[in-house]
């Protein structure tokens, strides 16, 4: 069966060998409960069920990539054809699973974000190593001060440890993208800043950040009805831009958005 890569899913097929097995090799997954999202034509699947996992999971939006796998890897899978944006993951194991994932670049920071947020009262994973085109890998990297500074930062490093594995070049892929690539390993911190919902991390973030080239204090003055006592009390300087704000000062702004909507 011929398999075309679909533009709108944004299917880009790893086929590097070498790769693969980095990528099979990064945590041993031995008797591990694993969740592969979008595993495609399955070859980083063959790879991982090399490792002897106790289970592997794979959540597939392609209807004849789907069809494909089951003929690939029968019952050494479980299999779900579903969006991963309207998927729910914790009930998937009684075990943390181990998530691997070559992400469709065009819905990534959605997923990972969507991930972050789920992490209330129990967290349903121990690592996740994800696929992302490099740009969006080193905005999700980067710290303040710097121009790749922003909401997927913030976010991401608010619950998790975050550390770059490999840059992979386009012709790691089938078709092969423009851009280059970066696997990233992200694991749960233990100790993190505790809000009531990461919603308001993400809607302080969403508003800071919506005109990033400009000063803070127009947006902070719409969050907290020209309180400027709240900026005082941490010593912000609302002449700044939002990129020079650091992890923790985003996550008090987002403690004191969550006090004033009670």
């Amino acid at each position: 069966m011929k398999i075309v890569a679909k533009k709108s899913l944004g299917q880009n097929f790893l086929i590097d060998k070498k790769v693969l097995k980095i990528i099979s090799e990064i945590v041993d997954i031995k008797n591990k409960d694993i969740l592969e999202v979008g595993p495609g034509t399955g070859n980083l699947t063959s790879e991982l069920i090399k490792k002897n996992p106790k289970k592997i999971i794979l959540i597939e939006k392609d209807n004849v990539l789907l069809k494909l796998l089951k003929e690939k890897f029968f019952d050494r899978a479980t299999y779900f054809n579903e969006d991963i944006l309207k998927f729910t993951e914790k009930n998937l194991s009684k075990e943390k699973l181990t998530v691997f994932g070559n992400l469709p670049y065009n819905i990534s920071t959605e997923i990972l974000i969507k991930w972050v947020l789920s992490m209330n009262t129990e967290v349903w994973f121990d690592k996740l190593i994800l696929m992302f085109q490099k740009e969006v890998a080193n905005r999700i990297l980067s710290k303040y001060n710097c121009s790749e500074y922003g909401r997927l930062s913030i976010i991401a490093n608010w619950k998790l440890d975050v550390k770059k594995v490999i840059d992979i070049e386009p012709n790691a892929f089938y078709p092969q993208p423009k851009v280059y690539s970066s696997l990233l390993i992200f694991e749960p911190k233990k100790k993190f800043f505790k809000l009531k919902s990461g919603n308001s991390l993400e809607l302080v973030t969403r508003t800071f950040f919506n005109q990033r080239r400009k000063k803070i204090k127009k947006p902070f003055n719409r969050l907290f009805n020209n309180n400027t006592e709240i900026a005082k009390k941490y010593n912000i300087n609302l002449d700044l831009r939002p990129q020079n704000l650091s992890f923790n000062e985003y996550y008090l702004l987002a403690q004191e958005f969550e006090k004033l909507r009670n």
